[in-house]
């Protein structure tokens, strides 16, 4: 919307949160929650998408708009989304906030997240990136991934262990 329309991040932002909030809107009113698992009715499915779009567009708007708009540097742009995703998990731990709002919240900020620290490592450094080859790139998110993906199935073992 940024480029093809020229209505620059704000609005486009809002009009993308707009129809993130109306598709939830719409899938609560007709389900009575926003569960994604399990999804089973093809119409749940259908809003889950939409809202996959949205949220994926958005994310995208604000990690455009913490580099080009905020002049966030790319790592400090990533920090932020990162900052924002890890207050998602402490609220998730230490508050009886709603999970599935959680995850929505979370869910539009992996995206600048992935894109921003994406960025840092592969544009050139005279753009405040690191210049690695996409391969080095894919790698490090690979790794980053494996970490991620080892903390959860510790986690799980964890509380698979004291539930026993």
């Amino acid at each position: 919307m940024d480029r093809s329309l020229g209505l620059g991040y704000t609005v486009g932002s809002v009009i993308l949160v707009t129809g993130l909030l109306a598709t939830l809107s719409l899938w609560y009113y007709r389900e009575g929650n926003l569960r994604v698992y399990p999804i089973v009715k093809k119409d749940v499915e259908i809003l889950f998408w939409v809202a996959v779009v949205f949220s994926n567009s958005l994310g995208i708007a604000f990690g455009d708009y913490l580099v080009s708009d905020a002049g966030l540097h790319y790592l400090q742009g990533a920090a932020v989304t990162a900052d924002i995703i890890l207050l998602v998990v402490a609220l998730h731990y230490l508050t009886s906030i709603n999970d599935v709002f959680l995850f929505w919240i979370a869910f539009v900020f992996t995206r600048p997240f992935g894109a921003t620290f994406g960025d840092f490592l592969t544009k050139p450094i005279a753009d405040g990136g690191l210049d690695l080859p996409r391969g080095y790139s894919s790698f490090i998110t690979s790794a980053l991934l494996g970490v991620v993906l080892f903390g959860s199935v510790q986690a799980a073992k964890t509380t698979s262990n004291e539930a026993s």
